[in-house]
């Protein structure tokens, strides 16, 4: 589902990736794990075609994504790349509904079938009666729910999440651990988890961990 080789990325003179090689498969829940300023999130905005390496290859469901021009990219990224990050990034001025809505509609889905796809995934994950109400109305774990919604909307190969249960409380970091599992049960996404919850990482089907810009296994 997911292969890098070679991956490499530097800002100015200090290199945060020294040549990372992975393979994670269909359906797997992965962890990557590390201590700040080891290069986790460096990766996962390389493998979500949100920055591009400085050298090495990524290959996402068999597509060269190094080989696809802007617009390409940018097309590949909305039908196959889901994120979640940590604190949410909901459009506040937008209902739980809308903001769900947005990446469809960016795929050019029609607005009464995004809007039907919407509402039924925000009453797979308990929100039915929350459509309406705007982010500053929810509470956390509904917002963090929200946001993993939207990242499902035009049901990628594979979701991203940045620490995403770093701003929740402990039940809601249970339920939306939880979640995870469900989802990949249920729709069969590759997940791809950068956290520092031990309690998520343990979990998970495998734990990569990356040290000094390198995979240590």
């Amino acid at each position: 589902m997911i292969q890098t080789r070679g991956i490499t990325k530097s800002f100015g003179s200090l290199q945060v990736l020294k040549g990372i090689d992975l393979e994670i498969g269909k359906s797997e829940i992965v962890a990557i794990v590390g201590p700040s300023g080891a290069g986790k999130t460096t990766l996962l905005q390389i493998i979500g075609t949100l920055d591009s390496p400085d050298r090495g290859e990524l290959i996402i469901n068999g597509t060269k994504t190094g080989h696809l021009k802007d617009k390409e990219l940018a097309a590949f990224r909305n039908q196959n790349i889901g994120f979640v990050f940590q604190f949410h990034q909901l459009l506040p001025e937008f209902t739980a509904l809308e903001n769900v809505m947005i990446p469809a509609l960016i795929g050019r889905m029609k607005p009464p079938s995004a809007e039907r796809k919407a509402k039924d995934i925000l009453n797979f994950l308990k929100l039915s009666d929350r459509m309406t109400h705007k982010p500053a109305e929810l509470s956390g774990g509904e917002k963090q729910r929200v946001a993993v919604a939207r990242a499902l909307i035009n049901e990628p190969a594979v979701v991203l999440a940045d620490e995403p249960s770093g701003s929740l409380d402990t039940k809601n970091k249970e339920e939306l651990h939880a979640l995870f599992f469900e989802l990949r049960d249920q729709m069969k996404q590759t997940f791809v988890i950068v956290t520092h919850d031990e309690q998520l990482a343990k979990h998970t089907d495998r734990i990569i961990h990356i040290k000094d810009g390198l995979v240590k296994e």
